[in-house]
């Protein structure tokens, strides 16, 4: 595992684990907001941009790239080793967004973006889009069949890390 991508809807974990995952295997990890949007997320940059960034970043060797789905850097999957779907219940990611929107808002935890009850809003919505769309991306990832990982609930991405951790160990 040296080009790892790990996607999931709005807050299902992605960011979390990809720290996890990176202090793990000691490899860096890049959130793909930063690299769609230009900075404070004000301003998106052009596909073009984004792959030119992306490209940039593989000439390492390895990463840790997670983020949202989107069209713009559907090459992130032929390039990966790895694909990390963590599709987490709905009512867990649910209760994620309210709890994150609640300490934006009394600014316990930081953001790059603004936290306000527009932007919570679209996350509902694009959750709701996202459950509705979710059998067509399950069908685009059979064709990575092969590198995908499929995580559904806590328990299973606690263990999985768990064990990344202790082959890491054994391996040294």
């Amino acid at each position: 595992m040296k080009k790892i991508l790990i996607t999931g809807i709005v807050a299902s974990g992605k960011t979390t684990f990809a720290k996890k995952l990176s202090k793990i295997l000691d490899i860096k990890y890049y959130e793909l907001d930063n690299i769609t949007y230009n900075s404070k997320g004000i301003s998106k940059r052009s596909k073009k941009e984004q792959m030119d960034m992306i490209r940039e970043i593989d000439l390492n060797g390895q990463w840790i790239f997670e983020g949202l789905d989107r069209e713009s850097y559907r090459e992130l999957y032929h390039m990966a080793d790895s694909i990390i779907f963590l599709d987490m219940p709905i009512k867990l990611r649910k209760r994620r967004m309210i709890t994150r929107f609640i300490k934006q808002q009394l600014k316990i935890e930081p953001c790059q973006y603004t936290s306000d009850l527009k932007l919570i809003k679209r996350m509902f919505k694009g959750t709701r889009d996202f459950e509705k769309k979710k059998p067509e991306y399950e069908r685009f990832l059979r064709q990575f069949n092969d590198k995908v990982i499929h995580l559904q609930k806590s328990k299973e991405v606690k263990a999985w890390l768990k064990e990344k951790k202790i082959s890491q160990t054994n391996s040294m």
